[in-house]
């Protein structure tokens, strides 16, 4: 089997630059004082920095409105975000990077308003991504996340999905309570990224029905379809946020929300090839978990569609009515790289990538914020490879 590939490798080939301002052209000094010596010029951040620097400007919002919760549903908001184990006792569980959060800062500085100004949507963001997740593992059957019990495994089905509609409703609570005078117009985003996730979901859960081959079959652009609705909307409504509650004009907005969505089709590419080929010790899933449960993924479909010799074995293994052991499960993940599957998504991935970067560079921004958010782009795509 091919060694998946090296991190340094994909950041490589993913690569992104931060635009640089232009640096005006010296002038011949006019007297012969020494001139004082050039401050050094302040390292851009690193991308888990300035993941850091987002998650610690929202952490006390967002805690602030767990803390509002039932006990019940809190205590299991926390667990899910890492803050405590079952019973309540503080914790040192995983918790997720804040992409989301991160992104409603970063496009509220990239508009030119304080980092400050979209708390109350970046707060929002987490909460809603946090309530899908919870509901996506119960949908999906999934027993870990993170490297630990999901919250469905740990409490119940039943108090799982409490707890998911109780961070839904405190999401809109919390934009609708803030004092943001654009907040009526986040609302309104918010609940557009929602109706989108949910088609998303339902396309994704229906094509688990539908046959490999055939005219029901599902085609690539379907899944594509699925993945601009289930990953793309809440990281393009992410984006979207922090322009609107930072006031910037609707130009801004749609290119930060464009980023943001082209960013979500990039991060879902990436998802399914750790569903097929992610260190379980990094990922907290088993590997080959999706194909395990032949679940329709880029990467299995794209091999499908290349429509070979190898594709055709590959189709054998999918439609068999037996399940599929360890050396099977491993055979189809090797037939479905030697198809092309695996480059195909990393190539869907670098794809997305480059226009999300035309997207941020098609309005003026604030080039400090929009440098950072470079920095951050191809770093979320590599994360865990």
């Amino acid at each position: 089997m091919t060694q998946p590939m090296a991190a340094s490798d994909e950041q490589a080939a993913l690569h992104l630059t931060a635009p640089h301002p232009t640096t005006p052209h010296p002038t011949t000094p006019q007297t012969t004082a020494l001139q004082p010596a050039p401050r050094p010029t302040a390292p851009q951040p690193t991308a888990p920095q300035i993941l850091l620097r987002c998650r610690e400007l929202v952490r006390p919002a967002l805690a602030a409105a767990i803390e509002r919760l039932h006990p019940w549903p809190r205590e299991m908001a926390a667990f899910s975000l890492g803050w405590c184990d079952v019973g309540g006792k503080p914790g040192s569980g995983a918790h997720g990077k804040g992409v989301r959060q991160a992104l409603t800062v970063l496009c509220a500085e990239a508009a030119g308003a304080p980092g400050e100004t979209a708390v109350a949507g970046a707060v929002a963001v987490e909460l809603i991504h946090t309530f899908s997740l919870l509901h996506d593992d119960i949908m999906d059957g999934d027993e870990t996340r993170r490297q630990r019990e999901t919250v469905w495994k740990a409490y119940g089905t039943g108090p799982a999905v409490l707890a998911g509609d109780a961070l839904f409703a405190l999401a809109l609570e919390t934009l609708a309570t803030s004092r943001n005078a654009n907040s009526g117009a986040a609302i309104r985003k918010l609940s557009e990224a929602l109706n989108a996730l949910v088609r998303g979901q339902a396309e994704d859960l229906l094509f688990e029905t539908r046959p490999w081959t055939g005219p029901n079959a599902v085609r690539l652009h379907e899944y594509q379809s699925m993945a601009d609705h289930k990953t793309g909307a809440l990281l393009g409504c992410a984006a979207a946020l922090g322009a609107v509650l930072a006031g910037a004009p609707p130009s801004t907005v749609t290119a930060l929300a464009q980023a943001g969505q082209h960013l979500g089709v990039a991060f879902q590419a990436v998802d399914d090839l750790l569903g097929m080929w992610g260190d379980p010790e990094v990922t907290g899933k088993p590997v080959h978990s999706d194909l395990r449960r032949t679940k329709k993924t880029f990467p299995v479909l794209a091999a499908l569609n290349t429509n070979g010799p190898v594709a055709r074995r590959l189709l054998a293994l999918l439609e068999s009515p037996s399940a599929m052991d360890d050396v099977t499960v491993r055979h189809a993940a090797e037939l479905i790289e030697e198809a092309g599957g695996r480059a195909a998504t990393l190539d869907e991935a670098r794809r997305h990538l480059d226009m999300a970067s035309a997207c941020l560079n098609s309005v003026p921004l604030a080039p400090t914020a929009v440098g950072e958010i470079l920095t951050l782009l191809p770093f979320l795509i590599t994360r865990r490879m």
